[in-house]
């Protein structure tokens, strides 16, 4: 599944070419992609046509497009993208051949700069989503989400289906006290509680792995009994390899994740956990190994990352 790096990718592909942009027309290939939105509060094609597109924004693995103009939500609106297990949103000239059979939704723009666009929302499992959502002010007053331009009225609002999902730990307003002090009062696993994304968000299986692997941290280490001094490196760790993954275009295992343009990331050649069983530990020598997570595994090294019980110090 796509987590913060590859959303992120395809956000920033986005926003040079959407910001601006005035939505033509709308094609809905398949209604499966519209599983999140409400057909209650409008028709998802007459909502979003003819409106203007204000900027490309994201929050851990959601990104949303906000958007003005006639509609029955009025302008505290915007199409909300989640991938799912395998979405793409790519961008394409109007001239592109429209036979593809993973195609579910085709939004077709004109931008003032760059002329006829259109954006494909290709899905192969489905499990991914577009939605036209109310937007509301967010809890803390703070910007919602990561954008290149947060000087519109929209920057402080946030879509109702993102509202309960938390701060990522790239987000400016991240409160890294806050995040501490919850995670000092969790008796679960450290890494459950690195994939709760009511606590942090954009952070999924792999780049958790890879974390708890650059501390030497086990998953299943009761994240209260991890020290203060412990978990700060941890969250240190935790945006260290977000960042790189970010710089590398995202991790890429095969075609369902790629970037807007179609060019697939290639962290996977920097990992040091995640997928590595049976090879050697990058920094003890230790054949890695794969244990059963929450339907999904977990890799780490049984020398370097060891379950360790001991009280928390204080």
């Amino acid at each position: 599944m796509p987590e913060l790096p590859e959303v992120e990718v395809v956000r920033a592909g986005l926003a040079p070419a959407v910001t601006g942009a005035r939505i033509a027309a709308v094609d809905v290939l398949d209604a499966r992609a519209l599983t999140r939105h409400d057909a209650a509060a409008g028709d998802f094609e007459a909502l979003t046509t003819g409106a203007t597109i204000a900027a490309a924004v994201r929050r851990g693995k959601f990104l949303w497009l906000p958007i003005s103009g006639d509609g029955a939500l009025g302008d505290d609106r915007a199409i909300v993208g989640h991938l799912g297990m395998s979405g793409q949103m790519l961008l394409r000239s109007p001239e592109h051949p429209g036979a593809d059979r993973h195609a579910r939704v085709r939004i077709h723009l004109e931008h003032p700069e760059h002329g006829e666009l259109r954006i494909d929302f290709l899905d192969q499992r489905t499990f991914g989503s577009l939605a036209v959502d109310r937007m509301v002010p967010t809890s803390d007053g703070a910007v919602a989400g990561f954008s290149a331009d947060v000087s519109g009225e929209w920057a402080t609002r946030i879509p109702t289906q993102v509202a309960h999902i938390a701060r990522d730990p790239l987000d400016p307003a991240f409160d890294d006290d806050l995040f501490l002090g919850r995670m000092s009062r969790r008796a679960s696993g450290v890494k459950r509680v690195l994939l709760d994304q009511g606590l942090v968000s954009g952070v999924g299986n792999i780049y958790a792995d890879e974390s708890l692997w650059a501390v030497r941290l086990h998953g299943e280490q009761p994240a209260s009994s991890i020290s203060r001094r412990r978990a700060r490196e941890l969250l240190h760790a935790v945006r260290d390899v977000l960042g790189k993954a970010l710089d590398e275009g995202g991790t890429s295992f095969d075609a369902q994740y790629v970037n807007v343009n179609g060019a697939s990331g290639y962290f996977a050649h920097s990992l040091n956990a995640y997928g590595r069983s049976g090879l050697p530990c990058p920094r003890c020598g230790t054949p890695m190994v794969r244990e059963a997570f929450m339907n999904r595994s977990s890799h780490r090294c049984p020398r370097c990352q060891r379950l360790r019980r001991a009280a928390r110090a204080r």
